[in-house]
């Protein structure tokens, strides 16, 4: 009998595809809008993206994160075909970074933001967030947004940015904590907290 007919076997399943990229088309596209500040070029990168996906969709496993996989595939695009034109990722990636909430995320410590400090965090204002960010390392505050914002695991940055896992926590360790003392350091300088009258203990609102 002959399979003449018969598609080859590793060719990719069109609908299947479809059906796991679909619901992630719009984020990827934001990102790629976010990456080459051009519409033009982010349709560009978006299309080779969905080109390049599509042709290693065999690669892809189906209980995996179909929109981490796919901003995977869309930064190495982006690094080897379009970032020697554009701004670096971490000038593009600092623009989002204009909510306070964002930075509370980032500033996070393992015993938690005192009350104080969240007040403080909510009167200042997103042009001072975005100067304290882009104060920070390009390394550090890429790896910052990529964990604290996206919501990336430790694994999947170090695969984005080829670095060691053990690079990515030390590089968002020292991110999130000198955001922290940027952002206190604002806060301080507008009288929104003070600091205590020994210079120890907790940071006070200014006020209370």
């Amino acid at each position: 009998m002959s399979n003449h007919g018969a598609p080859p076997p590793d060719r990719p399943d069109t609908t299947r595809f479809v059906d796991t990229v679909s619901p992630c088309i719009e984020q990827i596209r934001g990102r790629a809008r976010r990456l080459t500040t051009n519409p033009y070029d982010a349709e560009d990168l978006l299309q080779d993206t969905m080109l390049k996906a599509f042709s290693g969709f065999h690669t892809f496993q189906p209980d995996s994160n179909a929109r981490a996989w796919l901003f995977r595939i869309m930064y190495n695009n982006w690094v080897n075909t379009y970032r020697a034109r554009q701004r670096s990722v971490a000038e593009q990636l600092c623009e989002d970074f204009t909510d306070w909430q964002l930075s509370a995320e980032a500033c996070h410590t393992s015993t938690g933001l005192r009350s104080a400090e969240v007040e403080a965090l909510e009167a200042i204002r997103d042009d001072e967030v975005a100067d304290a960010l882009r104060a920070i390392p390009a390394v550090n505050r890429v790896t910052v947004y990529l964990a604290d914002v996206e919501g990336y695991a430790y694994r999947e940055i170090a695969a984005l940015m080829g670095t060691p896992v053990g690079t990515v926590m030390s590089r968002l360790a020292r991110g999130r904590r000198r955001l922290r003392e940027l952002l206190n350091d604002v806060a301080k300088d507008r009288g929104i907290i003070r600091s205590p009258a020994d210079g120890q203990g907790p940071l006070e609102l200014a006020g209370h």
